[in-house]
C-alpha cells in the first residue's frame, strides 16, 4: 500500500496561520496554495498531509521572507538555512557539523541561542528563544528542534539515536505528535529545549556531498515532516507490516502474528504492555491513508473504502467520522 504516508495535526497549520495573520500576510493565498481552508484547519479532530503542511511552510517563507515563520524576535531571511547547509556539508564528521551549526546561527541571528555541549559520554544540542512570548504556541521551538535533529541525521546517513528530548513548556494538547517528531522520550517543563545522545556518534562521518545537498534543499521542508515515529518494539513491527501491506482487509491479528513468528495471544499481550492494540494500529493506518486519498486524489469514496478493506462505503463513512468527527465527503469538500 505505502510505507511513508501519515497525517499531521492541524494544530501546526493553525498556529502558522495565526502568526501569518499577526504579521498581516495574505493568509487566504497561503491556505489556497497549500490546499487548505479555514474550515478544515479549525475543525477539531481533522488532520492534514505532510505535503499540505510543507506547502504552507514554503508559502510563509516566501511571503514573509522569514524561515522562522514570523515567530522569532527577529526574522531569518529565506535562504539562510541553505547558506548554513552549504558550509557544514563540507565537515568530515558530526562533531564539527553541530559546532558549526550553532556558531553559524549564533552569528547571523538573535532570535535564539544554540549551544552544543559534550559531557563525558553524552552530547547535547540546545535551543533557547530570546523572546519566547513571540512563540506562544511553541511551534517555532518544536520546528527548530526537529530541523536541528533531522538535518545532521541526513548528513551522516543515519537517524541520530536520541536518549531524550527536553522542552521548556508544559505537555501540550497535541503532545501525541511528538511521537512522530522526536524518536525518543520527551520531557516537559525543562530549563531549555534540547536533544541528548551518545557522544560516540560524534565521530560518525558525513556521507553527503554538495551535489546531494542540492536535491535535499529542493525537497524541503517536506522531508522534515515525514514520519520518523518513535514506537516500542512490537508496535513498530506491527506498524511496519500494516504500512507495507497491499491488502489491509486480510491484515488480521492471526496473519500478522504468524509473520512475526509468535502466537496471536502473545502479540496481543505485547501490544497491551506497550499501551496499544492491533485494532488501534490498523485504524491509524487506515485513517492516514484515507486522508491522503481524499485530499490528493479523485478516487470515488466507494473505491477508497474497498482499498482500505471495508465491506461497504457506509462502514468506511462511520469509521472515518469516528476518527475525525466528519464524514469523508465533508472532509473532501473542506
Amino acid at each position: 500500500m505505502r510505507n511513508d504516508r501519515h497525517s499531521v495535526s492541524t494544530h501546526f497549520a493553525r498556529t502558522m496561520i495565526a502568526a501569518a495573520k499577526r504579521h498581516h500576510l495574505d493568509h487566504d493565498t497561503l491556505l489556497q496554495d497549500a490546499g487548505l481552508t479555514e474550515q478544515l484547519i479549525n475543525t477539531p479532530g481533522l488532520r492534514i498531509t505532510p505535503e499540505q503542511l510543507s506547502r504552507l511552510t514554503q508559502g510563509i517563507w516566501r511571503q514573509a521572507d522569514d524561515e522562522f515563520l514570523c515567530m522569532g524576535s527577529r526574522p531569518s531571511r529565506h535562504g539562510v538555512f541553505a547558506l548554513m547547509a552549504k558550509q557544514v556539508v563540507r565537515c568530515r564528521t558530526l562533531r564539527p557539523v553541530l559546532y558549526n551549526m550553532s556558531r553559524f546561527y549564533n552569528l547571523v541571528g538573535d532570535a535564539f541561542r544554540l549551544e552544543f555541549r559534550v559531557e563525558e559520554n553524552t552530547a547535547s544540542f540546545s535551543l533557547t528563544l530570546i523572546e519566547p512570548d513571540k512563540d506562544p504556541d511553541f511551534t517555532l521551538r518544536e520546528f527548530m528542534l526537529l530541523l536541528l535533529h533531522r538535518f545532521p541525521s541526513w548528513l551522516i546517513g543515519q537517524k541520530i539515536p536520541l536518549r531524550y528530548v527536553t522542552l521548556d513548556f508544559p505537555a501540550p494538547a497535541h503532545r501525541e505528535e511528538h511521537r512522530l517528531m522526536y524518536p525518543c522520550e520527551v520531557l516537559y517543563r525543562q530549563p531549555t529545549n534540547s536533544f541528548v545522545f551518545d557522544a560516540d556518534l560524534l565521530n560518525a562521518p558525513v556521507v553527503q556531498t554538495s551535489h546531494t545537498l542540492r536535491a535535499y534543499l529542493r525537497s524541503l521542508p517536506l522531508d522534515w515532516f515525514k514520519r520518523q515515529a518513535y514506537y516500542s518494539v512490537y508496535t513498530r513491527r506491527v506498524m511496519d507490516y500494516l504500512e507495507s501491506s497491499d491488502d489491509l482487509a486480510a491484515a488480521c491479528m492471526e496473519v500478522v502474528s504468524a509473520e512475526l513468528h509468535m502466537t496471536s495471544r502473545t502479540l496481543r499481550r505485547k501490544l497491551t504492555d506497550e499501551g496499544t492494540s492491533f485494532q488501534e494500529l490498523k485504524d491509524g493506518v487506515r485513517r492516514d491513508t484515507a486522508i491522503h486519498l481524499l485530499s490528493q486524489s479523485s478516487l470515488p469514496i466507494s473505491q477508497i473504502s474497498r482499498r482500505l478493506g471495508f465491506s461497504e462505503p457506509a462502514a468506511f463513512t462511520r469509521a472515518f467520522k469516528q476518527w475525525t468527527g466528519v464524514s469523508p465527503s465533508l472532509y473532501r469538500q473542506a
